[in-house]
């Protein structure tokens, strides 16, 4: 159908050249990880846009409008502390892929503290060759991987998911609206190709004034299919749906059911589509020997007034660095392998994804390779291995905005080094990323420096951040030394990354997609002249 990227023919061995040397053969370590089969493991990834750590009824949404999410909760594991890599859509992915933090991955750019997502499209930059993704770790083990959704780790050719360890691709290379037909800065094209597929598809009947479709009926048929085609060979499923980003849409079935307006509708219906892939693993009875992971890549933007989530008790949201930026709802599930109905407060963090898949997958990573993350398999898996969820969870969480490292949670406490939520000039337009929310000099409007003296916020009995510890106490003295032997460390040792996102050119925008040729909608592409992207200037 139009938009799907199935294969290509050297797909197979593109991404294999650069990894495949640096792998022993798979881990012989069957008898000391007896809860695995035989047969390999599945892995099914279920990223979401901007949903918020409050939207599932579980997590206390009053509305409790997430039935399936809230059984795959009761048959797996809860993970309350469970923490992004960044505030916002593209680091959040890169960190994920590659368990590696953006400033190390080069997700990133030097723009003190601002925005570093992978808009506007003339950004020249994406994921590189140098990193090693989940999808390609996996093939060398014999995997088919699958991407439906969004990618948005660059939307050129050599950046783009069949070029990094995916089989197979449905989706889009970001999500953002239009405009599809401005032949002066043409954003993604919808064309019927392979390789650039906009939001909304050609065939599907769009509601050009509200914005909605059927495109996570879609996702959610196409990832149904992908499950049937690969049910007795061991698969990866990168599922990415974007109907709860702004704009969020939903199809006529579930549209104004839901109390909390169009967001609500948006996510009842990613609610039904995980019921429904929940169904079909079960329906081909590989459940269980299938782990499945739901998060978000992001906190919800409370910036929108009418199309955002919530965050629950946490201050604040998307592109923040308080807890509703970086909190994320997460449920681990693998039914007979995973004890069921279980919550746990181990910190874990989203970098954590590859090298417990790794392990699971019994895959050695590749010597030399620099991780941030760590494998939590003990921290997940049933008894014996159990003792290890009753570790206090004192592992730090790095917390970055851009290429400042802005606060660490180490145990229940949390640092804030820099504080600040966006600036005078938006704030006064109506933007607004903590609405409802005023801490004094926590939620400024000035990039604050509190290096010197950082503010202390106890998570246990404050997780909304509204009442610093008082400087000299027992108490602040007491949590901030670890915090600050964890800061000092980590910047003592952290190799940055290149940053990818600094660089901006009309160029790269999408004048000559393939496919433009046959609809005669090719546009000829202005001299390529780099710039500093709008957020750097």
């Amino acid at each position: 159908g139009p938009g799907i990227s199935r294969a290509v023919p050297h797909s197979e061995t593109m991404f294999g050249h650069r990894w495949a040397p640096c792998f022993a053969p798979l881990l012989l370590c069957l008898q000391q990880m007896p809860w695995i089969a035989a047969r390999k493991p599945n892995f099914v990834i279920m990223m979401m846009d901007d949903m918020g750590w409050g939207d599932l009824g579980v997590l206390g949404q009053p509305a409790k409008e997430t039935p399936n999410l809230d059984r795959m909760a009761a048959e797996g594991m809860l993970l309350t502390d469970f923490y992004t890599a960044n505030p916002l859509c593209s680091p959040s992915r890169a960190a994920l892929l590659t368990g590696r933090l953006p400033i190390r991955n080069g997700f990133y750019t030097t723009n003190n503290h601002s925005r570093n997502a992978y808009t506007p499209q003339e950004i020249v930059g994406g994921i590189p060759d140098e990193e090693l993704l989940i999808p390609e770790l996996l093939a060398t083990a014999g995997y088919r991987n699958a991407i439906i959704g969004k990618w948005h780790l660059g939307h050129q050719e050599q950046f783009l998911p069949l070029r990094h360890g995916f089989h197979e691709w449905f989706g889009s290379p970001n999500c953002h609206p239009g405009p599809y037909d401005n032949v002066e800065r043409p954003n993604i094209a919808v064309f019927r190709d392979s390789y650039m597929v906009g939001r909304y598809y050609e065939d599907f009947d769009i509601d050009l004034g509200t914005r909605t479709s059927n495109l996570t009926l879609q996702f959610t048929q196409e990832a149904v299919e992908f499950i049937d085609r690969q049910h007795d060979r061991p698969f990866f499923l990168y599922w990415a749906p974007d109907a709860s980003h702004t704009p969020v849409y939903s199809s006529k079935a579930v549209r104004g059911r839901s109390i909390r307006g169009a967001y609500g509708d948006a996510v009842q219906e990613l609610d039904q589509s995980v019921g429904i892939i929940l169904d079909t693993l079960r329906r081909w009875e590989i459940d269980n020997n299938t782990f499945v992971f739901f998060t978000s890549d992001n906190g919800a933007a409370l910036v929108s007034k009418t199309e955002g989530g919530s965050n629950g008790p946490f201050l604040c949201g998307k592109q923040t660095t308080f807890e509703g930026g970086f909190r994320e709802p997460a449920i681990a599930w693998w039914p007979g392998v995973i004890e069921a109905g279980k919550g746990t407060r181990q910190v874990v963090t989203v970098v954590d994804l590859l090298p417990t898949i790794a392990e699971l997958a019994q895959v050695s990573l590749p010597p030399g390779l620099v991780l941030d993350g760590t494998s939590v398999v003990p921290a997940l898996l049933k008894s014996p291995h159990r003792h290890y969820e009753d570790k206090t969870p004192d592992r730090p969480v790095f917390y970055y905005r851009g290429n400042e490292l802005m606060a660490v949670r180490k145990g229940v406490y949390k640092a804030h080094f820099w504080c600040w939520t966006n600036s005078w000039e938006q704030f006064k337009t109506g933007i607004d990323f903590c609405p409802g929310f005023q801490v004094p000099g926590v939620t400024t409007h000035t990039q604050s420096n509190y290096t010197a003296h950082p503010i202390l916020f106890h998570l246990g009995r404050d997780p909304g951040e509204k009442f610093p510890i008082k400087a000299g106490t027992n108490e602040y003295n007491e949590g901030i030394a670890p915090i600050l032997r964890a800061y000092h460390e980590h910047k003592r040792t952290m190799i940055p990354g290149k940053p990818l996102l600094n660089w901006c050119d009309l160029a790269v925008m999408h004048w000559a997609p393939p496919g433009c040729d046959r609809l005669k909608r090719c546009l000829p592409a202005p001299p390529s002249r780099p710039y500093l992207c709008d957020w750097q200037q």
